[in-house]
């Protein structure tokens, strides 16, 4: 009996220390699951900062370098490879506006695990066109990230806008 009343013991004890351990677990990869979710947001918002900035360079800091980093762009529709080919894309939308053009980051949407995320969002830029015509586009955004040591980067881009599939033609993105 004595022997019955100690395995009890001993396998509540055991079961109790490997419930604890679980919940520890679960609680540390939550807390490293939020942080990185906030880790990337931080991101965004420094790329949000660099763009309304007008700092090209502080852009491309958001993003892998090298010739990792791929690129789906909307216009025109064309795939980047590389972080400097990248940037020469962004030279020359910005050349498009008289002043600096401004983005908004709304519904951003973010999902992480250890040292790879994903994100969505709408982005919305608005200014003058050189033309003096006012600018105010939606697209939709997909953002692979990569953490790389401590830092999470953009490696992957995907912008789009929906298509119209009896016209062929972009339908423009209603404001979310």
């Amino acid at each position: 009996m004595k022997v019955a009343f100690l395995l009890l013991f001993l396998g509540s004890q055991f079961l109790g220390n490997a419930q604890t351990e679980k919940k520890k677990d679960m609680t540390t990869a939550m807390t490293t699951t939020s942080k990185d979710e906030a880790a990337i947001r931080a991101l965004m918002d420094r790329f949000a900062a660099a763009f309304n900035a007008g700092d090209i360079d502080g852009i491309m800091k958001n993003y892998l370098p090298g010739q990792d980093l791929v690129i789906f762009d909307v216009v025109p529709r064309k795939k980047y490879r590389g972080a400097d080919t990248y940037r020469e894309d962004w030279v020359e939308m910005f050349s498009t506006f008289k002043g600096t053009p401004k983005i908004a980051i709304t519904d951003l949407e973010i999902t992480a695990d250890g040292t790879v995320g994903f994100s969505h969002s709408f982005m919305t830029v608005t200014g003058i066109d050189n033309q003096g015509h006012h600018v105010d586009r939606t697209v939709r955004v997909t953002d692979g990230y990569r953490k790389v040591g401590d830092n999470w980067l953009i490696a992957l881009e995907h912008i789009s806008v929906p298509v119209d599939m009896a016209t062929g033609k972009a339908a423009p993105v209603t404001k979310p």
